[in-house]
């Protein structure tokens, strides 16, 4: 069964998920090929080092991240990017609170609602 969300997607209508302390996110527009996920993160919130299939390439909408990919680690500030290709550890922890967007290719269907 295909996925995706309506072609529009006003703000005020976005579901907000906390998904660990001083983090929550929400999903804004997908269909199978790709997904776009915000992401808020209180100042110190970790995204913890993790890594699956899928591409991902994140923008720093605001604040400060240290961002971790493969063996490299760097700190990004808003305007910045990073690319983790399928299966390498990334993971990121907010120096000051900010906000990431994540796209990732294709679609995370664990990320879908139940």
């Amino acid at each position: 069964m295909p996925h995706s969300t309506p072609a529009f997607s006003p703000a005020a209508d976005l579901a907000w998920e906390t998904t660990g302390p001083g983090v929550r996110r929400t999903l804004v527009a997908y269909n199978d090929d790709l997904l776009l996920v915000k992401v808020e993160f209180e100042t110190g919130a970790v995204g913890a080092l993790h890594q699956h299939v899928h591409s991902q390439i994140s923008y720093i909408e605001s604040g400060e991240f240290e961002v971790t990919v493969g063996d490299e680690t760097r700190v990004l500030r808003a305007g910045d990017t990073f690319y983790a290709a399928p299966n390498v550890p990334h993971g990121v922890v907010a120096r000051q609170a900010g906000t990431l967007l994540d796209s990732f290719s294709p679609m995370r269907l664990d990320f879908l609602p139940a």
